[in-house]
C-alpha cells in the first residue's frame, strides 16, 4: 500500500524481512551476493553516489537484470550508474575480470589458448592480472579475482582438449 506516494511502513518491514532473509533482488527476484559500501561507493558514478545510503549491498548476479546492486530496503544501483561494465551482465564490454589491472576475459583466454598458460600464476605473468590489486575497492565483488581466473582457465583448457 502507498501513502500519499510513498511505502507505508508495513508494506516497507515487509520488504525488508523478505530481502534481509532471502538476500533477493527487488527487480528480478533473484538471490545476489553481499557487498560492502566502499566497494559500491568506489563503483558508482559521481552523479549517483547521492543514493547510497545503506552499509551492506548486495551484487544481482542475474546477467539480464538492470540492477548492479540493492538494498534491504529494495533500493537500487542500475549496472549503468557504475564507472565499469559488469563482467557477467549481458552487453558487458570490455568484459573485466581482473578490476584492478584491467584485465579482461580476452586477455586471460589469450593467455591460455594462444600463448600456453597453465595456472594462474602464468596468467599472471602474461596478462598484468593481481598485481598491485586493491580487490575490495576495485572488484564489483569486493573479492579477489582469483577464483574467476581459475575458472575461465580450466574452461579454457578443457575447452583445448577436445
Amino acid at each position: 500500500m502507498r501513502e500519499n506516494g510513498n511505502i507505508c511502513c508495513n508494506d516497507k518491514k515487509e520488504r525488508v524481512k523478505r530481502v534481509e532473509k532471502n538476500q533477493i533482488c527487488a527487480i528480478c527476484g533473484k538471490k545476489g551476493q553481499g557487498v560492502l559500501e566502499a566497494t559500491v561507493k568506489n563503483l558508482i558514478k559521481d552523479e549517483f553516489k547521492y543514493k547510497i545510503k545503506e552499509k551492506v549491498y548486495y551484487l544481482c548476479m542475474d546477467k539480464n537484470c538492470e540492477v548492479a546492486y540493492y538494498d534491504v530496503y529494495g533500493e537500487y544501483i542500475k549496472a549503468n550508474e557504475l564507472k565499469v561494465p559488469l563482467w557477467f551482465k549481458d552487453g558487458a564490454n570490455p568484459k573485466y575480470i581482473c578490476y584492478c589491472n584491467y584485465v579482461t576475459e580476452e586477455d586471460i583466454v589469450d593467455a591460455v589458448v594462444n600463448k600456453g598458460a597453465k595456472d594462474i600464476k602464468e596468467v599472471a605473468e602474461i596478462t598484468g592480472a593481481m598485481k598491485n590489486g586493491n580487490c575490495k575497492m576495485n572488484n564489483p565483488l569486493g573479492k579477489c579475482c582469483g577464483p574467476l581466473i581459475k575458472e575461465i582457465i580450466k574452461r579454457e583448457l578443457e575447452l583445448k582438449k577436445k
